[in-house]
């Protein structure tokens, strides 16, 4: 007897859980594997962050929060979006969770009924597809290959438009391409999304503070979508605070109110005392911030040369995140020994095996044909993945 729900049935496994987890069994052989295939920060929590929540603990917040989040919480996340994004927003547009991948999902499962499109540009993360299955939406994915920077055009947005659709969810920078809508190329968008005023706009901005651009615009930004964009963000990537589980939806009020209903019954609030670690994060100094985002600029221009040095592969250079996002078809095809590549799944299985390096397949982001590496890690690392790669690549023929 099957006693798995069809629900959890026909949704995928990470494919970049599942490549840390091979990576970890390898080194568990005693392999000396790199591993670039995940999302995180390789810092610390800056110490003033961890000292606020020593300081939670000795102060006894160690009771269930309200489900949204504490309203001191909420307050400094105010503050954040009106300092850094001149976005005005109460503290009951607020909702906080374990993570901003709950509160994705808890927006989605809070506005999606069953056989409402959800239009996702892809290449896109992991994730998002699995999520709107789960609401038993459809998925519409929008296809951006690497001579448009893995952007959507403001003309396929209007093609993938039908009476169905409810819900664009937009990512920039982008994991897994790095890559940043522009304002004008998020305006051309929003020109599209006025005229179908029935349509949800949920932007992740959760690698808003890792970019090498002057700017990065938000299409929150647009007040004439105002009413009906949800944004996404958290801790975890600007302050290396993966493991804090801090996310948070902010938008339209009745949408707030629907998460908090939801994230009632399933986990309330979200730690008490990573909450108190969050608030000190947004309220703090704001250095470390820039100063991580400098070290992610500089593995970036160190990973995007190396790469130039790796015959066939052709790479955009990403403006944000901290991820490179190359397209290997010249190698599907080729040999080594008994070997065959026929896909870009076959050629990162092939690195993580002769290589030592694990990588993530780009048909998990719904981009077959390409990889992601994750520059989230030293520069000595990436000079010598990069290496491994380079001589393993070379002897396929």
């Amino acid at each position: 007897m099957n006693r798995i729900s069809q629900r959890v049935a026909t949704l995928s496994p990470s494919a970049t859980l599942a490549m840390s987890q091979k990576s970890a069994e390898l080194k568990a052989q005693g392999v000396d594997v790199i591993n670039m295939s995940v999302g995180e920060p390789d810092f610390n929590t800056p110490d003033f962050i961890k000292e606020a929540a020593c300081k939670a603990v000795e102060e006894n917040y160690s009771h269930y929060s309200p489900v949204a989040g504490y309203l001191s919480l909420r307050q400094a996340i105010c503050g954040k979006l009106l300092r850094e994004n001149g976005l005005h927003f109460t503290p009951d547009c607020i909702v906080v969770g374990n993570g901003a991948k709950q509160e994705l999902c808890n927006v989605i499962l809070a506005t999606i009924n069953p056989g409402d499109e959800v239009i996702i540009p892809v290449p896109a993360w992991v994730s998002y597809i699995e999520m709107v299955k789960l609401a038993e939406g459809i998925a519409v994915p929008v296809r951006a290959g690497i001579e448009q920077d893995f952007k959507i055009t403001a003309a396929q947005l209007e093609a993938a438009i039908t009476p169905r659709s409810r819900m664009i969810m937009l990512n920039s920078p982008s994991n897994p391409t790095g890559s940043i809508y522009s304002y004008d190329e998020l305006k051309a968008l929003v020109e599209v999304l006025e005229r179908h005023p029935e349509i949800i706009v949920l932007t992740d901005d959760i690698y808003e503070h890792i970019n090498f651009v002057e700017h990065v615009h938000s299409i929150a930004e647009f007040e004439s979508l105002r009413d009906r964009t949800v944004i996404i963000n958290g801790v975890s990537k600007a302050y290396a605070m993966t493991g804090w589980r801090i996310g948070y939806m902010a938008g339209p009020t009745d949408i707030a109110k629907a998460v908090s209903k939801l994230q009632g019954q399933y986990t309330s609030g979200a730690s008490s005392i990573a909450q108190k670690a969050a608030e000190a994060a947004y309220n703090g100094p704001q250095e470390c911030v820039e100063d991580m985002r400098r070290a992610f600029e500089r593995r970036r221009d160190l990973i995007v040369s190396l790469a130039a040095e790796i015959p066939g592969w052709v790479c955009n250079i990403p403006q944000g995140a901290f991820y490179l996002f190359p397209e290997v078809t010249a190698y599907i095809g080729k040999r080594y020994d008994d070997i065959e590549i026929k896909s870009s799944g076959d050629y990162v299985m092939y690195l993580l095996e002769h290589a030592h390096v694990a990588c993530v397949d780009g048909d998990a982001f719904c981009a077959p044909g390409y990889m992601r590496l994750s520059y989230a890690t030293s520069d000595d690392n990436i000079r010598e993945a990069m290496r491994r790669i380079r001589e393993a690549s070379a002897l396929l023929q």
